[in-house]
């Protein structure tokens, strides 16, 4: 090999001060990978006008040895249907053209999201002979693709040498549109176990201002997509509160859902026991974490859930829908309980049952120990030595 360095592509990347959140787990995986590279280059290129949408600004920065870049590259809402090409053909100009003026060198690319950091990575393995691993995260987007066969993934996952599925039960799908499964890897998400520890509750609940004396639950997502099912679980506190009043739902994040999930609170007479708490800095969230007696993920689909085993690693039980994800993570009664999806009665009664149940939480943090980065990045190291990656051997053996 030439260098010992990788090149990370992202459809999206937090910022300096993680603020802006978007992908934070492909950030908090380099930080475990960086130890066994020279440099880590992460591109994360941002169409013209995205920065406007998206509300946020993006400048390249670098912290210990990863480098971070958000070239930008023109863009048009109608090559997602109709001109897929024009975008990859756009989108791998701006990363050459970024290579090339910073003189990167590299000899592995993992690329998370097959469209369309995957399907620009190999068009860049074309032209720089170089391994490419594709991570599939999402969910909804996964099947579609695998029902109705999709040209460029079907294409990026032939053309690349390895492919990284966060959920275990789609693995075999692959095989129904005739990729080889030697070539597929199940490895899970992963959390940081230096950010999300066991806290005293009734200081982090000081810290927030929230009273010590309820019953809290707590929902940690972004407000954009109704996948995440946030209108279900408000219909759910509807029915909670008929039971008992000593109860208070909180629900960290933002989006364009905000509007209408406050007015569905308020028109159910809920502003007392609901609350849209907004986006929150990621270094706050394990303090709201530590601050609920139960955490709920009321998605429709999930292809893994992060925000579950955070929870998890701060002792909490999880109230969870069988949403494809969580299924796989919540897999005894003695870390949460799960139902099924946009079952707002359903949710409520596990939520009702939850808040009854004498939680071992030493049992449930020890269980999410095998998420943490550190157990999840020797998964990933192993993908990389197999495909070529061979000064990673000693230290990864």
């Amino acid at each position: 090999m030439k260098s010992n360095n990788l090149l990370v592509i992202s459809n999206d990347f937090p910022n300096v001060d993680n603020k802006y959140v978007r992908e934070i787990f492909v950030k908090e995986q380099i930080m475990f990978l960086k130890e066994y590279f020279e440099n880590i280059y992460v591109v994360s290129p941002i169409a013209v006008g995205m920065e406007f949408l998206r509300k946020t600004h993006y400048e390249n920065y670098i912290f210990e040895n990863i480098h971070v870049y958000f070239p930008k590259y023109v863009n048009c809402p109608l090559f997602y249907k109709y001109g897929q090409d024009g975008w990859i053909y756009f989108e791998e100009k701006a990363i050459q053209k970024l290579i090339r003026e910073e003189s990167l060198q590299f000899d592995l690319i993992h690329a998370h999201f097959t469209w369309h950091s995957g399907a620009v990575a190999v068009k860049l393995k074309e032209k720089y002979n170089v391994p490419v691993v594709i991570t599939e995260h999402t969910s909804q987007t996964f099947t579609d693709a695998i029902e109705k066969k999709e040209t460029q993934f079907i294409r990026s996952w032939n053309l690349c040498d390895a492919i990284i599925r966060v959920r275990k039960g789609d693995i075999q799908l692959f095989e129904s549109i005739g990729i080889p499964l030697d070539k597929v890897y199940y490895i899970p998400n992963g959390y940081s176990h230096k950010a999300f520890l066991n806290l005293d509750s009734q200081n982090c609940r000081k810290q927030l201002g929230l009273p010590s004396k309820i019953k809290i639950i707590l929902n940690v997502g972004n407000l954009y997509d109704e996948a995440k099912g946030h209108k279900y679980l408000i219909e759910a506190m509807n029915i909670v509160i008929k039971h008992r009043k000593d109860v208070l739902c909180i629900i960290v994040g933002k989006g364009k859902l905000y509007p209408e999930l406050k007015k569905q609170i308020e028109s159910l007479g809920l502003s007392d026991y609901v609350k849209l708490a907004g986006g929150k800095p990621y270094y706050e969230i394990p303090i709201w974490m530590n601050a609920c007696d139960v955490f709920v993920l009321p998605s429709l689909s999930e292809s893994f859930g992060v925000v579950q085993i955070e929870a998890m690693a701060c002792g909490k039980s999880v109230v969870a829908t069988r949403n494809g994800g969580s299924e796989e993570i919540i897999v005894s009664n003695d870390y949460g309980l799960l139902c099924d999806p946009a079952k707002p009665k359903e949710l409520a009664k596990n939520i009702l049952s939850a808040l009854d149940i004498s939680w071992d939480a030493k049992k449930i943090k020890e269980y999410s120990i095998q998420f943490t980065w550190e157990e999840v990045g020797k998964k990933i190291l192993q993908v990389y030595y197999k495909i070529g990656a061979t000064h990673l051997q000693l230290r990864v053996n």
